[in-house]
């Protein structure tokens, strides 16, 4: 399949700002299973930029706006085509998982963002217990997350931890991915986040476009990094589009920065996807 995707972000100040610094990942990766045919990151004001692969292998669009400005608008354009394979069957044995610990480290922390609640972490190494292998193990905590936490927006923020969102029972797709990456880690299977887009039509229309958003999914190591979409329940396929990968959300923030005024600021965002192929 071939998407491509318009992504734009745009600020208004309350007040003329004097500089805004900022950066950007929004450009999607080439990968086995998905090629970058085109992409580009766009700002106006026209802003000095410069580009720099993050520790996490994410291409970053550094800029400055340095002329006073009201408004910024980001618009971040992509043409991907994707072609992924069939989730594999389960490789690793329960063994094989102290071998990967220092490969993995950083993918086994459980810091306050993903750190489960006692009652989750009980659940999670009784299916453990359950399962022959890791693999079945991290197919059965999606599934356990994706019945528990009903999707919803409105009940947590980008800063709402795991352990809440599980309690609430509720939240969005980071949440869903925050809740499970904790499990997955809790059992000691290494888990990562990805945020990227996934076309929201399940048969889409070649040539039309349709409204769309970012999306949050998670991987797990077995021999090779799976990918799953907790919050629909299924494997990720061909209408996922990958962008950054990172331990949380905090380290694949599609766009952060700070600007020089006083005044406060309101955002929108619109997400554009067309299937062309």
């Amino acid at each position: 399949m071939q998407l491509r995707i318009v992504h734009t972000t745009g600020f208004h100040y309350d007040e003329l700002v004097s500089a805004s610094y900022n950066q950007a990942r929004l450009t999607p990766q080439t990968t086995p299973e998905q090629i970058v045919v085109h992409s580009r990151v766009e700002v106006t004001p026209a802003p000095w930029t410069t580009t720099y692969r993050d520790y996490f292998g994410a291409q970053v669009t550094a800029f400055e706006v340095l002329d006073p400005h009201d408004s910024m608008t980001v618009t971040a354009s992509s043409t991907v085509h994707t072609q992924r394979p069939p989730l594999p069957s389960p490789q690793l044995a329960w063994s094989d998982l102290p071998a990967q610990g220092d490969l993995w480290c950083e993918y086994l922390t459980l810091g306050s963002q993903v750190a489960p609640t006692d009652e989750l972490a009980e659940l999670a190494r009784g299916i453990a217990g359950d399962c022959a292998t890791p693999g079945e193990a991290a197919r059965a905590l999606c599934s356990l997350v994706h019945a528990e936490v009903y999707y919803q927006a409105g009940f947590t923020s980008v800063l709402t931890p795991a352990a809440e969102a599980w309690q609430l029972r509720r939240g969005v797709c980071q949440d869903v991915a925050h809740v499970v990456i904790g499990a997955l880690r809790t059992v000691g299977i290494p888990a990562r986040y990805v945020s990227g887009y996934l076309h929201p039509v399940s048969e889409p229309v070649v040539g039309e476009t349709v409204t769309g958003e970012s999306h949050a999914w998670i991987e797990w190591w077995d021999d090779g990094w799976r990918g799953f979409d907790p919050t629909n329940d299924q494997p990720v396929g061909d209408r996922h589009v990958a962008v950054t990968r990172g331990r949380e959300y905090a380290d694949v923030k599609p766009l952060s920065g700070l600007y020089a005024g006083s005044g406060a600021s309101d955002m929108f965002v619109d997400v554009q996807v067309t299937r062309l192929h």
